[in-house]
């Protein structure tokens, strides 16, 4: 699969589980929605003080597995290197994001007041591999 092929399928299906490091190298997982930004890359907002937030900041690999809202059936997978922006660089970020998995927002004000109160940050992915891959 290509990685215009994992931004067109996570474009419309936002479902997926985010993979970071512990400090002892073992995985931690979190189910997360995510979109795809204007420059391709895939997006999640999260909050500052969530372990995915802290394993990334020590290191910024990543890996996704994206799915339907049934679960079973189509499904992407990506590696990649993560940015975080964080406040208040991230509020008009975490506003296009919002309008990417969400649709418009009845009350802007309210949503950025929100997002600052939860300290909410922008995790940046870019991919650097897709797939899944056929074997053979």
């Amino acid at each position: 699969m290509t990685e215009d092929e994992v931004r067109e399928f996570l474009a419309s299906n936002h479902r997926a589980i985010l993979a970071t490091y512990r400090r002892d190298q073992t995985v931690q997982m979190s189910p997360v929605t995510c979109g795809v930004d204007r420059e391709g890359l895939v997006v999640v907002s999260t909050r500052e003080t969530a372990v995915k937030t802290a394993n990334l900041r020590r290191d910024p690999r990543a890996a996704l597995v994206g799915f339907t809202d049934r679960f079973f059936g189509p499904w992407v997978m990506l590696w990649g290197s993560v940015e975080i922006v964080s406040l208040p660089e991230a509020m008009p970020l975490l506003e296009d994001y919002y309008l990417l998995v969400a649709g418009e927002h009845p009350d802007w004000d309210e949503y950025r007041r929100a997002m600052v109160n939860e300290r909410r940050v922008i995790l940046r992915i870019r991919i650097e591999e897709s797939g899944p891959r056929q074997l053979g």
